[in-house]
C-alpha cells in the first residue's frame, strides 16, 4: 500500500578535493550526556563538547520518565556551536545522529510529536509487557524478531498506547524513532533508521522488515513507519534554520546512523563473524554475522537478543550479563579498608598472587538470580575470592561465546575487547586463557562515535564506503594471548 511519505531526494556530492581538514560531526545522545564530536577523515577526534542529559517526569504521572526532545535538540545545537570555536564551519561535510534504541514518538504530518517520548527508563512499559500474551505468544514474538524480552522494547510502548491512548494511534501520521526525530528536525524528512527498527521487537529478523503479523495483532500497519534508511544513506540536507542554530553551513548532508550499539561494534574494527565484548558494569557480547540460525526460544532466558547490523543483511546476535557489578560487590565486601586510589591495584595484585585454582574457591556470579561462593576454607583469602570471581565471569563469557557461535554460524578466532573492564590486565589474561583465543584490546574508547563517523563519511563521499573509512582510521589494538605469551602491540 502507499506509505504516504514523499520519496527522498539524492544528495549531490560536494564539489572540490577532499582535504585532511574535512570533518563530520556526530551528534551523540546518551542516557547521561548529550555530545557533539568532530572527527576528521583519518579518524582523529579533533573537537568535542557535551552537556548533561536527563529524563523528566511525565506531566500525567511523576513516576513516569520521558525525554524532553526539544531540550535535547537545543543541547545538541549548543554543543555544536561550541565545536565551531575549535573548527571552521566550512570544514564540516556531514552530520549524523546516534543514540539509544527502542525509544521514539508518535508524530503528526509535520513530524511534531503528539505525545512525549517515553523513555526506556519508564516503568509503565513493564506493566505493558505483562499484557503481551493478550495479543500474541511472547516466545514466538522473540523468535520472529530476534529481540529478547526487555520491558523497554518499542513493542511494549505500542501495547501501552493501544490500551491507554488508542486515539493517538489512530490520529498519528507516523512513528519516529528518536534518532529519526532529530534528523527530521534537521532536514524536514521523515525516515526510519534501520538499526533503530531492529531494536523494536516489531520486525522480522530474517527478512529485516517490519513483521506484518506482529503489527496486525496490535492493530498497526507498516504505513505507520516512514521509509527505512540504512546507515550511510542520506536523510536529507541540513535546513537553513537548524543550520543557523548549530553554526553549520546549510545544505550539508545529514546521514543516517541510529542505534549506538551497532556503531560501537562496527567502530571497534570488528570484521564479519568476529565477536566484540563491551566490558563494564554489564558485559555485552556481540558479533557481526552474515547469517543467522533462527534462535530457539529458550536462549532468550539466557539474556540473548539479536539486532540488525549497521550493514544490511547482517546481524548482531548478543548476550549480556552482570559483570563488573559483581566485582564491585567483592570490592565492597572485602576491600572496604582501602582508599579508592589504591583499591584496584591491591585487588589485582592480590588476585595475581593467588593460585589458578583459587585454593578450591569457586564463584557463581549470577547475582541477579542468586550467586554463591563455594569451597571456602581457613586457608583462603580475599585475593582467592577475587580471582575466583574473575575466573567465573570468564567462564560465563566462554559459554556465551559458544551460544553466539551456534546461532551465528561462525567460529571465533579472536575477541575484540572494549570498555572499562579492558583496563584490568589480570582479567584480560584470564579471559584469553579461558577462551584460548587472542584478546584484542582497543585503545580508543569512542567506538560508537567512530563507527557513526565512518558511515557519515561514506554518505558524504569523504570515503568510498564505511569499510574504506574504517581502514583509513587505522585502528590499533593491544593483544593479549593465551598462557604466557607476552603482550604485543597490533
Amino acid at each position: 500500500m502507499e506509505s504516504g511519505f514523499p520519496a527522498l531526494h539524492p544528495y549531490h556530492q560536494l564539489a572540490g578535493t577532499v582535504m585532511s581538514q574535512d570533518l563530520v560531526i556526530v551528534l551523540d545522545c546518551g542516557a547521561t550526556n548529550i555530545r557533539a564530536i568532530a572527527v576528521d577523515v583519518e579518524g582523529q577526534i579533533v573537537a568535542r563538547a557535551s552537556q548533561a542529559n536527563i529524563t523528566v517526569p511525565d506531566a500525567e504521572n511523576s513516576e513516569w520518565h520521558v525525554w524532553p526532545h526539544e531540550s535535547i535538540f537545543e543541547q545538541f545545537s549548543n554543543c555544536c556551536r561550541d565545536l565551531m570555536d575549535q573548527v571552521k564551519p566550512e570544514q564540516v561535510k556531514a552530520v549524523t545522529v546516534t543514540t539509544f534504541g527502542v525509544d521514539g514518538a508518535l508524530v503528526d504530518k509535520t513530524g511534531t510529536p503528539i505525545y512525549p517520548v517515553i523513555s526506556w527508563k519508564c516503568p509503565r512499559t513493564a506493566d505493558a509487557q505483562q499484557h503481551m500474551s493478550t495479543y500474541f505468544d511472547p516466545a514466538e514474538v522473540a523468535r520472529l524478531s530476534g529481540v529478547g524480552h526487555f520491558s523497554f522494547n518499542t513493542i511494549n510502548k505500542m501495547i501501552w498506547f493501544r490500551e491507554n491512548k488508542p486515539e493517538l494511534l489512530e490520529d498519528a501520521h507516523a512513528w519516529l524513532f528518536i534518532s529519526s526525530l532529530f534528523t527530521h528536525m534537521l532536514t524536514g524528512n521523515l525516515t526510519t533508521d534501520a538499526t533503530m527498527a531492529g531494536t523494536s521487537q516489531l520486525t522480522d529478523l530474517q527478512g529485516q522488515t517490519f513483521n506484518a503479523d506482529i503489527l496486525s495483532a496490535l492493530g498497526l500497519d507498516e504505513s505507520l513507519f516512514p521509509p527505512v534508511v540504512q546507515a550511510g544513506d542520506i536523510v536529507g540536507e541540513l535546513l537553513p534554520t537548524p543550520a543557523a542554530r548549530f553554526g553549520l553551513p546549510a545544505g550539508i548532508p545529514v546521514v543516517s546512523a541510529g542505534h549506538d550499539t551497532q556503531f560501537a561494534v562496527f567502530g571497534s574494527g570488528a570484521e564479519k563473524n568476529q565477536p566484540v565484548l563491551s566490558s563494564g558494569t554489564w558485559e555485552i557480547l556481540m558479533a557481526r554475522c552474515e547469517s543467522m540460525t533462527s534462535p530457539e526460544t529458550d536462549v532468550f532466558d539466557r539474556g540473548f537478543t539479536c539486532e540488525w547490523d549497521a550493514q544490511p543483511n547482517h546481524y548482531n546476535p548478543g548476550i549480556q550479563w552482570l559483570a563488573s557489578g559483581v566485582l564491585e560487590w567483592v570490592n565492597a565486601q572485602f576491600y572496604r579498608d582501602l582508599s579508592s586510589a589504591e583499591k584496584y591495584e591491591v585487588m589485582i595484585n592480590e588476585a595475581s598472587q593467588a593460585p589458578v585454582d583459587c585454593k578450591g574457591v569457586s564463584f557463581d556470579p549470577a547475582f541477579l538470580e542468586g550467586g554463591a561462593i563455594r569451597g571456602l576454607t581457613l586457608h583462603c583469602d580475599r585475593g582467592d575470592i577475587y580471582r575466583a570471581a574473575l575466573t567465573a565471569l570468564s567462564v560465563r563469557l566462554k559459554d556465551s561465546l559458544k551460544l553466539l557461535e551456534t546461532v551465528g554460524n561462525f567460529t571465533a578466532t579472536e575477541l575484540i575487547l572494549v570498555g572499562g573492564g579492558s583496563r584490568n590486565a589480570l582479567w584480560n589474561q584470564i579471559k584469553a586463557d579461558t577462551l584460548q583465543l587472542p584478546i584484542k584490546i582497543l585503545d580508543e574508547a569512542e567506538t560508537t562515535v567512530l563507527g557513526a563517523a565512518m558511515f557519515a563519511m561514506a554518505g558524504a563521499k569523504l570515503h568510498a564506503s564505511a569499510d574504506a573509512a574504517r581502514e583509513a582510521f587505522n585502528i590499533h589494538y593491544e593483544i593479549v594471548r593465551p598462557a604466557t605469551t607476552p603482550r604485543e602491540q597490533g
